[in-house]
């Protein structure tokens, strides 16, 4: 069964950084797209960043795009989430989910699975 485990989030000011972690258990890894997404107080879960299974592709929803920096180490089955210049609305939980097509990677909820617990990120004014 593979597990997915976030971390990293935590309590920061507006325009400071943190960088998720979300590791991967089983031998998998390395030929599924993998993705974040978050989910506001009240909101539905949305999609921030995809990288596809190799690191060479990546994608970004627009209000993070410029600021935020989705990378993967297949050595380690670690996805991370560089997030920069922090705004108050990037205030949510934080998941990531893994493709479930090989060499795939989307933007859309339901083509991810084996979603994690999720990490809080949580961005004072």
């Amino acid at each position: 069964q593979v597990q997915l485990v976030e971390s990293g989030g935590g309590l920061v000011q507006a325009g400071g950084s943190l960088r998720l972690s979300c590791a991967h258990s089983g031998r998998t890894f390395s030929i599924y797209g993998m993705g974040w997404f978050r989910q506001a107080p009240g909101k539905e879960r949305v999609f921030v960043a995809t990288i596809n299974w190799n690191g060479v592709s990546t994608y970004y929803a627009d209000s993070v795009k410029g600021r935020f920096t989705i990378s993967r180490d297949n050595a380690k089955n670690t996805v991370y989430l560089q997030m920069n210049s922090l705004k108050p609305e990037d205030t949510a939980v934080y998941y990531c989910g893994k493709s479930l097509r090989t060499f795939y990677s989307g933007i859309v909820e339901h083509e991810y699975g084996n979603w994690g617990q999720g990490t809080q990120v949580t961005v004072s004014s």
